[in-house]
Parts: structure tokens; C-alpha cells; sequence
């Protein structure tokens, strides 16, 4: 008899509607195999009401864009008191906003690339070569223009001159109402998940990211064979050590909670730079925490569980 009933919140109507519906089956099967009853549910006009009339022990949710990770479905499953696994929508509408987390990390001593938030007001305001104009005063190309609120890359566009500025700027306004202009930093990118089984925050070992188009877009995230990962990744042991660190302060400066996803750029010089947190990382076959727990020498049936466990308990 299974000891938990877990509720697995995926699909929902984002732009990562097909990802969080793979992210939900591997959890929801992962569970499965550690003995605890798990339902995938859509989180649709009925969703409440069939909360309320089955009370899970938890749910866990891996809705993906908007409605997953900007702190909604959070604000209804705490009015409900359902438990749930992840951040509070406190922590999660912080660490949506690019921009925000980016000044709360930096405050709270980590590096951040240097850059310009522009709402699509500026943009319809003032032409293309006008913006350009102002975002060249503060940085310099390449520079990388995304969506200040989106995830899996969606939106996001490495920018080596100009001419290719007002194009970026069409396709990142098409997954929100602000804009992130940043430096582009060379170098190697990581991903380091932080999960709590229960005793405090515990950085994985880092995922190092090499995607053969050279840009870890939406495709080479979610296509088998489109890039390669290195787990733990080829860097000296002390920046490795380093970045668990930095991923640990990002964790607790924005407020999250059971698991995140923090990633960053180590540049020719070894410095670490904070890039983004994501408060529901996929847990797609191909996606980054589930290699990391891997890597550690557990099993995910079984790292699952013991966050269920863990939060259920609390």
C-alpha cells in the first residue's frame, strides 16, 4: 500500500506546455517505482475543486512558464494548505524576474553580467536605431537579449552586431512585456541543482553544458543529441566547489525552498557569474537536475521520495 498520494501538477497552457508534460510523467513514474501513489493532473477549471474533494498528502508541480513558476499556482495551492514541493510564490515571483533575482544575488555579493531592462513601451516609444543607441552606451557586443520573465531559453538571442538587435527585441517581446539586455560572458556554462531532502539545501555536482549549435536554446535543451553534458563538469575541483557555493547563496537570497536550478557562466579567468535561478527545473529525460542527482550516486525513485517525504512531513 502506498504510504503517500502525490498529486503531479503538469501540462498547463504555457509556451513549456509539452516539457512540463514530459517533466510530470518522469516524476510521477519515479514515485511510483519508491512506492507512493502519484496522479498526473492538468491544471484546468475543475483542478480546485478536485483538490479539495481528494486531498493529497503534496503536490508537486512542474508546470513550466507563467502560470508554473510566477508564483500562481503557489498562491492557490498555500489559500488551499495543500503542502506542496517547491518555493512559496514569494520566492518564486522572484526568481521569474530576471531583473529582480539579478539585483537580490548581486546584493547579496555575487557577480551578475552587466545589464538594461527595457519595457516594450520603450520599444514602441522609440525606434530600433534609438534604443540600440542607448542600450551602446552601457554595454558592448555581443550582448544577449531575452524575455525578462520566461524559461527554457525561449525568446533568448545571442546578439554579435547590431543589424540583428530589432529582431531580437520582436522575438523576446513575444514572451512578455519586458525585455533583459546583458553582456554576453565567454566561457563555461553550468548548471547546478540545489534539492532539500530535508536537511538543508544540498548543491549536486554541476552540469557542464556544451551544445553543438554553441547556444543552449529550446531545441538543444529538449532534443536528445543536440548537446553534450559533462557531469561533474572538466573544471578544477576549487571552481567547482566555488560555484556550489554560489548556487547555495542564489538559493537562499531569493528565498527558495526543496529544489532549484542555478545557472552560471565560469569565464577564461575563472570567475563565476551568476546568470538565473529556476524555481521548477525540468525533469525531462535530457534535462539537468535529474543527471545531477544521478552523478551523486543516487537514484531518482528514491531522491524523489525522500523530498515527498520530506515535505509532507513538514
Amino acid at each position: 500500500m502506498a504510504d503517500l498520494r502525490v498529486l503531479v501538477l503538469a501540462g498547463g497552457i504555457s509556451h513549456e506546455r509539452d516539457v512540463s508534460l514530459k517533466s510530470g510523467r518522469r516524476v510521477a513514474d519515479a514515485l511510483t517505482d519508491a512506492g507512493i501513489s502519484a496522479e498526473i493532473r492538468e491544471p484546468d477549471g475543475d483542478f480546485i475543486g478536485h483538490l479539495m474533494a481528494t486531498r493529497p498528502d503534496l503536490v508537486w508541480s512542474t508546470l513550466h512558464g507563467a502560470v508554473g513558476e510566477d508564483g500562481s499556482i503557489q498562491d492557490l495551492l498555500q489559500l488551499s494548505g495543500t503542502p506542496f514541493v517547491g518555493s512559496d510564490s514569494a520566492g518564486a515571483r522572484l526568481a521569474w524576474s530576471k531583473p529582480v533575482a539579478k539585483v537580490l544575488v548581486s546584493r547579496n555579493g555575487l557577480a551578475t553580467p552587466a545589464s538594461i531592462t527595457l519595457p516594450r513601451s520603450s520599444f514602441k516609444e522609440m525606434n530600433a536605431e534609438s534604443v540600440l543607441a542607448m542600450v551602446g552606451t552601457q554595454l558592448t557586443f555581443p550582448i544577449i537579449v531575452k524575455p525578462a520573465k520566461s524559461g527554457s531559453a525561449q525568446g533568448l538571442t545571442k546578439v554579435s552586431e547590431p543589424k540583428a538587435f530589432a529582431k531580437a527585441m520582436v522575438d523576446a517581446f513575444a514572451y512578455g512585456d519586458q525585455v533583459l539586455v546583458e553582456s554576453f560572458i565567454a566561457g563555461t556554462e553550468l548548471a547546478i541543482s540545489v534539492i532539500d531532502t530535508g536537511n538543508g539545501p544540498e548543491a549536486l555536482p554541476a552540469v557542464e553544458i556544451v551544445p553543438e549549435s554553441g547556444q543552449f536554446g529550446y531545441s538543444e535543451r529538449y532534443t536528445p543529441g543536440q548537446t553534450d553534458y559533462y557531469v561533474p563538469a572538466r573544471l578544477p575541483h576549487q571552481v567547482l566547489d566555488q560555484a556550489a557555493e554560489i548556487a547555495l547563496v542564489a538559493h537562499k537570497a531569493l528565498g527558495l525552498r526543496h529544489l532549484s536550478r542555478v545557472d552560471l557562466i565560469v569565464d577564461e579567468s575563472g570567475k563565476i557569474w551568476f546568470l538565473e535561478a529556476n524555481v521548477t527545473p525540468g525533469m525531462t529525460e535530457t534535462s539537468l537536475l535529474p543527471q545531477a542527482v544521478i552523478a551523486s550516486g543516487n537514484e531518482l525513485s528514491e531522491t524523489y521520495a525522500a523530498l515527498a517525504r520530506s515535505v509532507a512531513k513538514a
